[in-house]
């Protein structure tokens, strides 16, 4: 049978024909697909991202969607545990191409929703523990993993697996708060400390990171300086008022290099009035157009994982923060290095 479609790969070495297997294989592979809005009602299907595929591994995937279901790192208002559901579920609006960019990120990859992490949901550390194991399962066959959060304790374990997989990596973070505390009301892990943890343990590299967005009132002046002297660049969100974000990304992709990169949205980056269901809503905010700059200004990066975090569907009224997170996750999905693009 095999003959039939390959037949070059007769009289081959065994070692050329395994290569020549693959390769067949990769020709007549059929990729996932979002369920089509033409094919089901967007109201039916099941709730997977984007309403993909589900399955409970990364076997044969180049990338995944996972969720995260946590709120316990939370300071302010909880409920991001119920984030990736949401997201989820307005997800079912989004289309297999990026017309604006002409990515088509389901001709080239397989993608799937791989469901949640089973996590701790009454000890922190222990549900930190749980998301490093099982975000490492994920990216030692190579799969990308795109991350449904939950709140942003949940990036400083999932850092630790990729750093066991690529090593310390690049970092683009978004976000009204640095997260890089020292501690919280005595703890040291909590929704504000994952990029100080992260950076001590050697996840990552302090000049190849930047966040982008920072705001907000502060307990002292010097609040951003830990970062700083690490060689973090602070790009407070002042800065970006009234103004394209398409030439700082342009800069950033010459600070990452093809450095191995990890993208961390949180969904409070964005003003209040483009995503208000969140925890720590601050004034002054980025817009959702220049959120997508951002994300499609990432094209290029050796992108090795990335997250959305800090939905809370309870402040969530209309579904528009939820909305808006399904989208950059798209976005995300778009930029990765083994994205094809189609002409425009």
């Amino acid at each position: 049978m095999m003959s039939r479609a390959c037949p070059q790969l007769i009289s081959l070495s065994k070692k050329q024909f395994a290569a020549g297997f693959s390769t067949c294989q990769r020709m007549y592979q059929k990729y996932n697909e979002p369920l089509s809005g033409h094919e089901m009602p967007r109201a039916g299907g099941i709730a997977s991202m984007m309403r993909l595929p589900v399955q409970n591994n990364t076997e044969g995937l180049d990338a995944c969607f996972v969720g995260v279901p946590l709120d316990i790192g939370t300071s302010n208002r909880s409920g991001t545990r119920h984030g990736p559901r949401q997201i989820r579920c307005e997800s079912s609006l989004i289309r297999k191409v990026n017309i604006a960019t002409g990515a088509c990120p389901f001709d080239s990859m397989q993608v799937a929703d791989v469901g949640d992490v089973n996590l701790n949901l009454y000890n922190l550390p222990k549900a930190c523990e749980d998301i490093r194991k099982h975000f490492l399962g994920l990216v030692q066959a190579g799969c990308v993993p795109l991350a449904l959060g939950g709140d942003h304790t949940m990036t400083y374990p999932i850092l630790q697996a990729i750093k066991e997989k690529h090593g310390p990596v690049g970092l683009v973070h978004i976000d009204a708060h640095a997260d890089t505390n020292d501690k919280m009301l005595g703890e040291s892990i909590a929704h504000g400390t994952p990029f100080r943890r992260a950076f001590e343990e050697g996840c990552l590299v302090g000049n190849k990171v930047i966040q982008i967005g920072l705001r907000g009132s502060n307990y002292t002046l010097d609040d951003y300086e830990w970062g700083k002297k690490q060689g973090f660049r602070i790009v407070e969100a002042f800065e970006c008022w009234h103004k394209s974000l398409s030439p700082l990304m342009e800069e950033v992709r010459v600070m990452m290099g093809d450095h191995p990169v990890y993208i961390s949205f949180d969904i409070d980056g964005l003003d209040p009035c483009f995503a208000p269901g969140t925890g720590t809503p601050e004034i002054g905010g980025l817009t959702s157009i220049q959120g997508l700059e951002i994300v499609r200004g990432c094209r290029g990066l050796n992108i090795v994982g990335g997250d959305l975090v800090e939905v809370s569907p309870p402040y969530d009224f209309q579904g528009t923060t939820a909305l808006t997170a399904a989208n950059l996750l798209f976005e995300m999905l778009c930029v990765l290095p083994k994205v094809k693009y189609g002409l425009r």
